[in-house]
């Protein structure tokens, strides 16, 4: 509950199961087939009205950077591989990112930025930052489900972080457990530019 007494859905941290939306009475909380749902901040998924502050562009001199090509490192910082098992869907004759220009790459050195999945435990911390470090800039870190967003249901145990966002500087937030392809595609094709910035009221 916020201030005005209004209730804040927290879609960073949803897990997108039928119990969240079954324990909230007279259908507070219902689901819909809209994918779009990626933020540039974390702030933009939580809201109390049912609108989604989708995903933001980047600055001019970033997108003439990034936009004809874009590669990115997956780091996996202790996750279930639900994640991971979209990313690759992602490269699918379905979705085919590749078209887009969006490749995964398997170094750091040749990448703009990582893609971060999982809860960030204490054993792949270190592993991330160097990772993040092994990146020439500028670079971007993008955050990809429930656990790397807000710890998902690991949240305040203290073998994990509360998401990426409390040890790097996260430039997409993309909410799910796991997120659809098409919420990462989403994402990151507003991130470039390509998909114009707008809001989206979701059903609640």
């Amino acid at each position: 509950m916020d201030r005005q007494g209004l209730v804040q859905l927290d879609t960073g941290a949803c897990l997108f199961s039928p119990e969240e939306a079954a324990v909230c009475p007279d259908g507070a909380i219902t689901y819909s087939r809209d994918y779009r749902m990626a933020a540039s901040t974390r702030d933009g998924l939580v809201n109390p009205t049912g609108e989604v502050e989708l995903a933001r562009a980047l600055d001019e001199r970033a997108r003439r950077l990034f936009r004809r090509s874009l590669r990115l490192r997956s780091v996996v910082a202790g996750s279930c591989n639900g994640c991971e098992a979209e990313l690759v869907a992602l490269g699918n004759v379905v979705f085919d990112l590749a078209r887009f220009g969006i490749q995964f790459v398997a170094s750091p050195r040749h990448a703009d930025g990582i893609v971060v999945t999982g809860a960030v435990n204490t054993n792949m911390r270190l592993a991330l930052e160097k990772t993040y470090e092994a990146v020439p800039p500028p670079k971007l870190v993008i955050a990809v489900g429930a656990c790397a967003i807000s710890g998902g249901p690991f949240a305040g145990s203290p073998e994990v972080s509360d998401g990426v966002g409390d040890v790097l500087p996260v430039d997409l937030w993309v909410p799910g457990c796991p997120p659809h392809p098409l919420t990462t595609l989403d994402g990151l094709l507003r991130l470039l530019g390509v998909i114009e910035r707008g809001e989206q009221r979701v059903n609640r």
